[in-house]
């Protein structure tokens, strides 16, 4: 997915020189709302510029590949989650850190203020017993330590926004992210292998070569920590699913957007999908997803495999934009029947890219048994 983008996107989302022509003066450490939408078009444009794109089947190395790729022009680190207190009050989270390249240099520049890199970073929470949902974006180029990614320790940061490790596994990951009065600091582990996307880790988005990203996932990963609103602190249980890839190019100009599903599911199985649209209304057929089973396998679900089919729709009063979110998701070979929908309408990110990204609950029934579930969502595009 491109947060997926799906997608993610996968939540998924990432500048484009347009915009980085604006963001690049500005103050390196002061939360940016900008005052216009950036299209799919503008941000996922095929310029390669000197960079590499994703057109074969490579190894994958970990926890090496959770650092970052400067071959490539875009990657994003995507975490969303679920949390509870015990007393069973829920929030749902995402904290979304994307690297772009502004342009290839492989000779090491003078300035200490010279930056080829820039950085954008997302952080939502949605308290979903109050009704209030929070949503921050920050920017900062990749000089003076104001942001970078490293893979030994692991870390991604902007600013005082961060996932890392102290673990040469670069696992359990440590979020922290607070910005007004709101704040999370949590600590995902993991109990299942990350799950290859697509063709071994290679995910196609259009028919055309290159537009494609190198992406992986860990479906579901054992929560821990603190979530702060205010003055209140909460400790929190739950699980988290992290959403990883890098590419060059990965949409063509009429598509325009998509719809990213990552569900958690009671049996144990954790589900994957991504459509992609075109302006047209058409799906493409290259969308596809994973169906991760108890024992850590997976199966690959094509377009063919299931029905997407929306049920309601919200509308929102501050944009207009009119989104799907709920759905009816069949896969007959599975005999899965699910009906996804919001723990809350009000999830748009009214940022520089605006998208719905929140958290969902599930129900419905496998192989003739009730099953529940929980998960996000990502609808960009609309």
């Amino acid at each position: 997915m491109n947060k997926r983008t799906i997608i993610a996107i996968g939540f998924i989302i990432v500048l484009v020189s347009v915009l980085v022509s604006v963001l690049i003066m500005l103050p390196e450490n002061t939360p940016k709302q900008a005052s216009q939408e950036f299209t799919l078009g503008e941000i996922f444009d095929d310029d390669a510029g000197g960079f590499s794109k994703a057109t074969t089947i490579i190894p994958f190395s970990f926890p090496a590949d959770h650092g970052p790729h400067p071959d490539f022009k875009n990657e994003w680190w995507y975490y969303t989650g679920n949390l509870k207190t015990l007393q069973g009050r829920k929030f749902g989270y995402q904290l979304t850190f994307f690297r772009l390249g502004l342009a290839r240099h492989t000779e090491k520049r003078s300035s200490n203020w010279a930056a080829d890199t820039l950085y954008m970073a997302h952080f939502a929470l949605t308290d979903i017993q109050n009704g209030k949902f929070y949503s921050f974006e920050r920017f900062a180029r990749q000089a003076q330590d104001l942001s970078g990614a490293q893979s030994q320790p692991f870390k991604v940061w902007l600013e005082d926004w961060s996932t890392s490790s102290e673990n040469a596994s670069a696992l359990p990951m440590k979020l922290f992210a607070k910005e007004d009065n709101v704040s999370i600091d949590l600590t995902l582990n993991y109990n299942k292998p990350p799950v290859l996307q697509g063709d071994q880790g290679l995910s196609q988005k259009s028919d055309r070569p290159g537009n494609a990203s190198y992406y992986y996932s860990f479906p579901l990963m054992p929560t821990t920590g603190h979530v702060r609103i205010g003055e209140d602190a909460f400790e929190i249980t739950g699980n988290s699913w992290m959403d990883r890839e890098w590419s060059t190019s990965a949409l063509e100009k009429n598509q325009a957007g998509w719809d990213w599903f990552a569900l958690q599911l009671s049996d144990n199985r954790q589900l994957m999908f991504y459509q992609i649209r075109w302006d047209d209304g058409r799906i493409d057929p290259i969308s596809e997803g994973t169906l991760v089973m108890a024992n850590g396998s997976s199966q690959k679900i094509l377009l063919k495999d299931i029905t997407l089919k929306p049920l309601s729709y919200w509308q929102s009063p501050i944009t207009d934009k009119r989104y799907p979110i709920k759905w009816q998701m069949q896969l007959p070979s599975r005999e899965l029947d699910l009906i996804i929908e919001p723990k809350m309408l009000a999830q748009e990110m009214n940022l520089s890219v605006i998208y719905w990204e929140g958290a969902v609950k599930v129900q419905g029934s496998a192989n003739g048994e009730a099953i529940t579930g929980q998960g996000y969502i990502e609808l960009s595009g609309y």
